[in-house]
């Protein structure tokens, strides 16, 4: 959908549809007031006669009201003013723009950006305006034959912002919403593709085609023998009981100064995981064609990247393999040798995220990074302990993972730290190697990090476990597009944005 800012007399707005608010006990919002002057009492007569109350979700539309060029105006309820949160307000623009969108408004005007929510800013209820208008309408269809559309679904929605001297704030956040937006839906698109068509050289070639429709972005992809010849065993121990080939996906994006340190991506790209032959239960077993989230945000965060054309140097790498039982699939008791050429005592096929990741941070050495931050469905641990809600973060740098933390809490997309203390180490003692890949029962989440910790201690880096937030299950299954917009906000931050 097409969104762009619109300001001046909400009167003499032309439009199908213009979008007021009521607070609770039939209070007009800011905005609605103003308009009310323009058609002579009109909304208040209306509001007299009990067909709204302003609860939170109620909607009344109305038609050809007096002294108002806009074909109808949609009454929306806000509820109680101090109670308008975040979620709240973004339950609201999912249940209005999805309305719209199977009723015959083709576009429409929001007059909600400036009611107040919490203490958030215009340009931030402008970017959870336009996320969650795409989450409204975001529909996954690649692979169905047949799909019933819209007969008039809708096209644009213009962001009403009444005080010109915001104008471009608005338009620099409306832009960036809509790049991060873009970053979402190509996260989950990927996601949501079943694992025989998506499969590691699918996702390389997702990648590619990135490039090809962004000049400035350098794709490199390399085969396993190439990997082998950097002595990536590890990674390479993951591929072998699939007849699909593993890929590293490196892209490089220079939209920063020459010699400046870049920031490095580094997504989890096991496009399905059926445990290997620590074989994973077969209920809910479809749903690993998910554990490639981490590696699908890293590509939607470089897109969201390069449509905001960011002044920043960012890499992204993608491992990219399947972890299937075979003849010749890692069995558990075997030893592999990283990249880095420390040694893997292998207890549990199942934790194959980290024998993935810990040769692609090593690889991460040679971009000289200034951080580097990974992003995976890594353990089952981090749900127990986080839920749905929260992704998991742990790092070895506190000032990193501040800004990750605040960068998720602006922007609706939070993550919660775990310690990451010597402590936890000796958990993953081996008698055989120089580690184990699974430290027990207890804090599985952070024995997986601290697993991670002993391949970044060249550089400053964090781990975004997302197995709890980048899917859901259930009649809504699918993608989340998570952690994208943390990951955006993060990076715009760091541009200074």
């Amino acid at each position: 959908m097409e969104y762009s800012i619109k300001s001046g007399d909400p009167a003499k707005q032309r439009t199908a549809c213009l979008i007021l608010g009521v607070f609770s006990k039939r209070q007009l919002s800011p905005l609605a007031q103003q308009l009310d002057k323009a058609c002579k009492g009109f909304l208040q007569r209306i509001l007299k006669r009990g067909d709204m109350t302003g609860k939170h979700g109620q909607q009344l539309m109305l038609y050809d009201a007096p002294g108002v060029q806009a074909e109808r105006i949609l009454l929306v309820g806000l509820g109680k003013a101090r109670e308008l949160n975040r979620k709240r307000y973004a339950k609201i623009v999912t249940s209005v723009v999805k309305g719209l969108n199977e009723g015959h408004a083709i576009e429409a005007v929001w007059g909600l950006c400036e009611v107040e929510i919490d203490d958030s800013t215009l340009p931030q209820t402008i970017r959870e305006t336009v996320l969650s208008a795409e989450e409204s309408l975001y529909r996954f269809t690649e692979t169905k034959s047949e799909v019933k559309k819209p007969q008039r679904p809708l096209k644009r929605l213009g962001l009403f912002v009444h005080d010109r001297r915001h104008l471009k704030a608005a338009q620099q956040a409306q832009s960036h919403a809509q790049a991060i937006a873009d970053g979402v839906k190509l996260t989950k698109d990927l996601a949501n593709l079943p694992g025989n068509i998506c499969t590691p050289g699918y996702l390389a070639d997702q990648a590619r085609k990135l490039g090809r429709e962004h000049s400035e972005l350098k794709v490199q992809i390399l085969d396993e023998e190439q990997m082998a010849k950097l002595a990536m065993g590890a990674l390479l121990s993951v591929s072998r009981g699939s007849s699909q080939p593993a890929k590293l996906i490196i892209m490089e994006y220079q939209g920063g100064r020459p010699g400046v340190k870049p920031v490095v991506l580094v997504g989890k790209g096991l496009t399905f995981d059926a445990g290997g032959i620590s074989l994973k239960p077969s209920a809910a077993m479809d749903e690993m064609k998910y554990d490639m989230c981490g590696g699908a945000s890293v590509i939607g965060a470089l897109k969201a990247c390069l449509e905001m054309a960011l002044p920043i140097n960012l890499i992204g790498v993608v491992p990219a393999s399947e972890n299937l039982p075979d003849g010749d699939a890692n069995k558990p008791g075997d030893v592999v040798t990283s990249m880095s050429g420390q040694t893997i005592e292998i207890l549990n096929t199942d934790a194959e995220g980290r024998l993935m990741l810990c040769d692609a941070l090593t690889y991460s050495e040679r971009f000289e990074p200034a951080v580097v931050i990974d992003i995976a469905t890594l353990t089952g641990a981090c749900v127990v302990a986080l839920g749905h809600q929260t992704s998991g973060l742990m790092a070895n740098n506190e000032t990193l993972a501040g800004e990750l933390l605040s960068a998720g809490a602006h922007v609706g997309d939070r993550a919660w730290q775990l310690p990451l203390w010597d402590d936890y180490q000796e958990q993953l003692d081996s008698n055989f190697a120089d580690m184990a890949n699974i430290g027990g029962k207890g804090a599985g989440a952070i024995t997986a990090a601290c697993f991670l910790s002993r391949y970044t201690k060249k550089f400053k880096w964090a781990h975004l476990d997302i197995a709890g937030t980048a899917w859901r299950s259930g009649t809504t299954k699918g993608a989340t597009g998570r952690p994208v917009p943390l990951l955006a906000q993060f990076l715009l931050k760091r541009c200074g944005l």
